[in-house]
């Protein structure tokens, strides 16, 4: 069985130790391939960052460093509203909604969202010569044996998860905690049978909030052996106070361990998705307490802190100058993050519109940081609109590595701007977003044009000023109205035609960068009422 305080103790002594005797043992060179480290918070929003957000009712100093020392993208975007799409194109440079999923996320268990074969982040960098490790949240869904609560086997090896996909090691959780299965995961194994059930519980931390919505809650023990409405697979072990400090501790061990290798030309990369701010709000105890801002803020303190753990074992291991940190997270700030802005006075997503599942800006204008000493320098800032998707096309700069045609279609590099070298950028390029309810809108330059389906759905605009066939059109220019206040559909619809037409060819053509057309899948999407496919 797996036991969370064994392993923690086991691996903090390990770090304890290699920090005491030193590894600053060997020079890094400059023109090394650099290691690559990828935080993905979860849920945060522009403002929960005290470095994009003077006003913040709680500090985060080392996410502030990565800004403080590296490049901010202050038009940086997640490609979607919500978590699964969102870390499809992260990983793949791809745009989600060309596959299956045309709108909302994906469970726990299933068939992966990316496909066989196709071309990822880790499996570029396994292919260049980089040991690949991931150590968080995957929520792409991966295929355990069984069904819930029939005919499961725990003790078989699970398909189609990370090291399908690229990844050489992998530690983490199948999904949210709200969607089970709450347990530990290594490589292809699951660590302690998830034979107990939970749902979620009233979060008895004094500091939570009462009334906002959605309810606060937890998924932690006590479980129960009986399957129930509404539950969650859950190992005995399970707690969700303690994962942010076990992935912190498998993420530092990682990294103690591929320190040497990385200076004799083994370079690693390490995906570490959280699990925060996302709800359940399950704070560890040693912050509880300790921000303006509620339950909230004390758990993106705690966030904040689980990042340094990994920034120090760089720095610890000699690693820092020759390692591109990227920061981002999935989506906007969580409904919630209302609550917070009446009852503390704290805006998570800035003075944009809207949050988490939303096509308005809050819906995914995120933290986009970026720090790689030996290739960026300190407070530089770009304020071009750009996507998660051009992760992929940068990294493959940054090592001197080609993408085939086939792969990372809506990737476009943002490596000129890490070299001061932006007119090399394609800033004409289009960045398109999608929403929860699989809505749309395109992006390019100053203007913005939201796409609603008029027949209905779970988002609508917040008003209504024309309805062409069963569509409705928000047109806004994000440069002199970032809140999106003012549609100016009627004043512009030479503009309006102009991005209906491109975000048309960036979806019949299967991708928005050069190259040859490529296949998408078409089927079930009556959100896309302005164009035949």
């Amino acid at each position: 069985m797996y036991n969370r305080k064994r392993v923690i103790n086991l691996v903090w002594a390990v770090a304890a130790i290699t920090m005491l005797l030193g590894c600053k043992t060997r020079p890094e060179f400059k023109n090394a391939k650099p290691n690559i480290v990828i935080v993905y918070t979860d849920d945060q929003g522009c403002g929960d960052v005290s470095a994009l957000n003077p006003d913040a009712k709680f500090k985060t100093p080392n996410i502030d460093k990565l800004a403080n020392e590296g490049i901010v993208f202050t038009d940086g975007h997640s490609s979607d509203g919500v978590c699964t799409p969102s870390r499809y194109t992260l990983l793949t440079g791809r745009y989600s909604w060309r596959t299956s999923l045309k709108k909302g996320v994906l469970r726990a268990d299933g068939p992966c969202l990316i496909e066989k074969d196709r071309m990822t982040i880790a499996s570029l960098l396994r292919d260049n010569g980089y040991s690949t490790a991931m150590v968080g949240k995957w929520h792409l869904q991966m295929d355990f044996v069984g069904e819930p609560g029939k005919n499961r086997d725990w003790s078989k090896p699970f398909v189609d998860g990370p090291i399908e996909k690229g990844f050489d090691y992998f530690f983490g959780i199948p999904a949210s905690m709200n969607f089970g299965v709450l347990t530990y995961l290594e490589n292809d194994k699951v660590l302690d049978p998830p034979v107990l059930w939970t749902k979620k519980k009233k979060n008895t931390n004094p500091r939570t909030y009462k009334d906002a919505r959605p309810a606060d809650y937890r998924m932690t023990p006590p479980f129960e052996e009986e399957k129930m409405r509404g539950g969650v697979e859950a190992a005995p072990s399970f707690n969700d106070e303690f994962v942010l400090e076990t992935f912190a501790a498998m993420a530092v061990d990682y990294i103690n361990k591929k320190a040497e290798d990385a200076k004799d030309g083994k370079p690693f990369f390490l995906y570490m998705p959280l699990t925060s701010p996302h709800l359940p709000h399950c704070t560890h105890k040693d912050f509880q307490g300790r921000t303006e801002c509620g339950n909230y803020g004390d758990f993106m303190e705690e966030t904040d802190f689980r990042v340094g753990q990994v920034l120090d074992a760089l720095e610890a291991n000699g690693l820092t100058n020759n390692t591109l940190v990227i920061f981002s997270s999935d989506n906007g700030a969580e409904t919630n993050y209302t609550y917070q802005r009446d009852t503390y006075g704290h805006y998570s997503n800035l003075h944009f519109k809207g949050g988490k599942r939303d096509i308005y800006e809050g819906g995914h204008r995120v933290p986009f940081l970026m720090r790689w000493p030996n290739g960026i320098n300190a407070g530089s800032k770009v304020d071009e609109p750009v996507c998660q998707s051009d992760i992929l096309a940068t990294i493959a700069d940054v090592i001197g590595a080609s993408i085939p045609d086939n792969a990372a279609e809506d990737s476009y590099s943002l490596y000129p701007f890490l070299k001061n070298n932006a007119e090399a950028y394609f800033s004409e390029r289009a960045v398109i977003h999608h929403a929860a309810s699989g809505h749309f809108a395109i992006r390019k330059g100053k203007w913005k044009l939201n796409m609603f389906r008029g027949s209905g759905g779970s988002l609508q605009p917040a008003f209504v000023d024309v309805e062409e066939g069963d569509a409705i059109y928000e047109l806004y220019n994000i440069a002199n109205d970032p809140g999106e206040t003012t549609n100016l559909y009627f004043e512009h619809p030479e503009i309006v035609e102009e991005l209906k037409a491109e975000i048309s060819s960036i979806i019949k053509n299967g991708r928005s960068t050069d190259g040859s057309p490529q296949p998408y899948v078409k089927e079930n999407w009556e959100q896309v009422t302005w164009m035949d496919l």
